[in-house]
């Protein structure tokens, strides 16, 4: 059990002004693991007065010494690597072999790219006789989801550091354990005080106090797309600029020329990936129409590989899903599909054999699934996947892009000019073709109710960055 009775705030360690505490639930024991103080608005305020009083003294901070402090911090991220998988798999559920790659892993080469940023970007420009300044923004509230916990918090705080912001972070209340880890590991680097604080809590008290904060000159929110947007409407009464990364329900589009297998391999492991609880997630895989009954038994049978189990078996692949209520609205998703009339190839809302603890959903493909259903136009955020057919590139086009969400998709075609045209015209973010390899340093982010907003690399440096001119 890891309690936490204090929140950090101008660095230090300060009790918050109420007594409440917010129980970390391990979805594989269904137990508690920790536990978090239940910070009010009284301590969001403090900490919104600490990242102020920050703010000067830090945006003036050389951008070669802000890198060096971020430098630090990726070194700790990723000296402590295992320890943190271990924290993160025991809230989360993720199997360990992929926490340490993924929850733990991509965070410090995350904050190492954004400490080499800081110490290369151009934050001047002469431009005839103007001075272009790229000066931060201000203070910065972070309000991070529980799916992939240290990751979205260092991915917006790694940015807006380097910026020159200065960061107030409330983590999700599920998962929130890791951000404690963090700030402890920001303490021991020495960040100066104020740079980073955190407070942990309720999403409907800490959260919307933070987002309603007059004191806020930014938001980066992450999380569902009803969540963003009652957060952005509480910030732009006081003008905050805002940035949401929200839902999705994204494509795999695979062309009649396409490696079939590999192509709905690939999906089938991008729909699954941290048991279908990512927003970025392939969720619909649009295949010919010619070629279905092929997709369906290649999809069934790469679900059915998945080892349901342990977190820390190094057998399982898919773990538990974060809480009770998550395993409820994926079933209840299930249950929806069969009775819309959709095939269920494998899977099903019922409780996994051998398995009469943890709160799982074992993986579960449908085909037959007209674009009208519901699992075709919802986010599930559980391991689900459904299969549509197409009739040529425009059909499979017009399928994917009927939708309201526009965060990633994905091309497969032995045609590399092919794939590129149509992933051109695909309205998402990011798109892959033929499962192309991931870049941190490439922008990340959505269109239509995916949200507004880029996160990695320099395009996530610029969110937390606004122009001067200064003429002569």
């Amino acid at each position: 059990m890891k309690r936490h009775e204090q929140l950090y705030i101008d660095g230090e360690w300060l009790a918050p002004h109420g007594r409440e505490a917010i129980d970390v639930l391990d979805p594989f024991s269904e137990q508690p693991v920790g536990s978090v103080p239940a910070a009010d608005a009284r301590d969001v305020g403090l900490a919104v007065e600490a990242a102020r009083r920050a703010f000067e003294p830090w945006s003036r901070t050389p951008p070669r010494e802000r890198a060096q402090h971020l430098a630090r911090l990726a070194q700790a991220l990723g000296e402590q690597r295992d320890e943190l998988a271990r924290g993160i798999t025991r809230e989360l559920g993720m199997p360990y072999e992929f926490s340490k790659r993924v929850q733990a892993g991509l965070p410090a080469a995350v904050m190492a790219s954004f400490a080499k940023l800081a110490s290369e970007y151009a934050f001047e420009q002469r431009i005839e006789n103007s001075l272009v300044l790229r000066a931060p923004v201000g203070v910065v509230g972070c309000i991070t989801p529980w799916n992939y916990p240290l990751h979205q918090i260092v991915l917006k705080v790694g940015a807006a550091l380097a910026a020159g912001c200065t960061v107030v972070v409330k983590p999700s209340e599920q998962t929130p354990l890791c951000a404690f880890e963090l700030a402890r590991l920001i303490e021991a680097c020495g960040l100066p005080r104020g740079v980073f604080n955190l407070v942990s809590g309720a999403g409907t008290v800490a959260g919307e106090a933070l987002a309603a904060h007059p004191g806020l000159d930014a938001l980066s929110f992450t999380g569902s797309t009803r969540a963003g947007r009652r957060v952005g409407e509480l910030a732009a009464r006081n003008l905050a600029r805002v940035s949401l990364e929200l839902g999705g329900k994204s494509a795999s589009i695979v062309l009649d020329d396409a490696d079939l297998p590999r192509a709905v391999k690939s999906t089938v492991g991008a729909c699954l990936l941290n048991s279908g609880q990512t927003c970025s997630a392939l969720t619909r895989l649009i295949a010919p129409r010619s070629q279905l009954a092929r997709a369906e038994e290649l999809a069934a049978e790469a679900a059915r590989g998945y080892v349901l189990g342990d977190p820390f078996d190094a057998a399982t692949r898919l773990g538990p899903l974060v809480s009770a209520a998550q395993r409820e609205r994926v079933r209840e998703f299930i249950r929806a599909g069969e009775a819309e009339g959709a095939r269920r190839l494998c899977g099903g809302a019922a409780q996994p054999a051998k398995l009469s603890r943890g709160w799982f959903v074992e993986p579960t493909v449908f085909s037959g699934v007209e674009r009208t259903m519901r699992i075709a136009r919802e986010e599930i955020f559980g391991p689900v996947l459904a299969i549509l057919a197409h009739d040529g590139d425009e059909h499979a086009l017009e399928l994917a892009n009927d939708s309201e969400y526009g965060l990633a998709g994905a091309v497969w075609s032995a045609d590399a000019a092919r794939a590129e045209r149509v992933a051109r015209r695909i309205r998402a973010g990011q798109v892959d073709i033929n499962g192309g390899k991931f870049n941190l340093l490439a922008p990340f982010g959505g269109f239509k109710h995916s949200g507004h907003g880029r996160e990695f690399g320099v395009h996530g440096l610029e969110e937390f960055l606004t122009t001067q001119s200064l003429q002569r």
